[in-house]
């Protein structure tokens, strides 16, 4: 992962807009981009509205019309593609666009979704074996059409290559959570106090007291680190990674969870993903190989062996057990 250098180049994000997209939704995450932009000392995001077919314009919700500067057919290279809807996004089913963003997701492009935006994603077939979640308004018709899918109820979701946002002002946090990726902490602070958006919520926004009840403190750099660690479930990040993300050094990192947790920095972090672990083997059906590759385990041998010495039993018992009581 490239932590928060300031590249020299502008990072490309192409948001993708289908017709009946919510205003509030489009606004908490163009706005965040064009304050960067105008904070930071370099151009810091270039960004195109990208139309779908040889259209020059999308309608929102409320019947404003947004500008079109590129096109799926054009040959652009992005970043990152946020794909933000609304409305019935079930109805929506253009073969073009479902696989132009198959290929982006082949050639590694970062995708995203914002509000109805998610469902777009699933309905590609680009969300097979990531976390995602999405507006609540469509949560349960996505689950019960496609329910192999990891759908979780967040704000946001950064998994791996994949976000997925649900909407309103939700995209605010997923932003800071993004800038601070990109540019740090601090910069994105600086962004978000732009909008008076001081109190910037993490990805599982009813998860937060829970983590200060499971974990008995309060402590700033505790809370963060969790929050980020929750972001990287799949693709697990180094305590060196953590503690610059957390604008700390390793060693007080480690030091501050030893004493207020209890455990090492890393300690809670495998306890983390084997947790998520074990909610995938007992709640879907996914394969053992693909749980332990979306909890950020090298191999299912490895994964397994974890899970058995954390809960007693391999992950294949308590499969068996759900499937003889099915």
């Amino acid at each position: 992962m490239d932590t928060h250098s300031s590249p020299e180049q502008a990072y490309k994000i192409g948001i993708l807009l289908i017709d009946g997209f919510a205003l509030m939704s489009y606004s908490s995450v163009i706005e965040p981009l064009r304050a960067a932009n105008l904070l930071g000392k370099n151009h810091l995001y270039k960004v195109d509205h990208i139309a779908i077919g040889n259209r020059h314009e999308t309608i929102s919700s409320s019947g404003a019309a947004i500008h079109a500067t590129a096109s799926i057919s054009d040959h652009h290279d992005y970043d990152l593609i946020l794909v933000v809807a609304g409305g019935d996004p079930s109805s929506f089913d253009d073969e073009p666009t479902f696989q132009w963003l198959r290929n982006k997701a082949r050639h590694g492009v970062r995708l995203g979704g914002v509000s109805a935006g998610p469902v777009i994603l699933a309905n590609a077939g680009v969300m097979k074996g990531y976390r995602m979640t999405v507006h609540w308004e469509h949560a349960a018709a996505l689950s019960e059409n496609t329910p192999t899918l990891l759908l979780e109820r967040s704000l946001y979701i950064m998994d791996r290559d994949r976000i997925t946002c649900a909407g309103g002002v939700a995209p605010l946090d997923m932003m800071h959570a993004l800038q601070s990726e990109i540019h740090g902490p601090e910069f994105a602070r600086k962004v978000s106090d732009w909008f008076i958006h001081t109190d910037v919520r993490p990805s599982g926004n009813p998860q937060r007291s829970g983590m200060i009840e499971r974990y008995g403190t309060h402590h700033p750099a505790i809370i963060q680190t969790l929050e980020i660690m929750e972001n990287h479930i799949a693709d697990p990040l180094s305590l060196k990674q953590l503690a610059l993300l957390s604008s700390i050094s390793p060693r007080q990192l480690n030091r501050i969870f030893i004493a207020k947790i209890g455990q090492s920095t890393m300690s809670v972090y495998r306890n983390l993903r084997l947790e998520k672990s074990y909610n995938l083997v007992r709640q879907t059906v996914l394969s053992l190989t693909e749980i332990a590759l979306a909890t950020g385990f090298s191999s299912s041998a490895h994964f397994s062996k974890a899970f058995q010495e954390k809960y007693g039993s391999p992950p294949s018992s308590y499969r068996q057990d759900i499937q003889s009581k099915a």
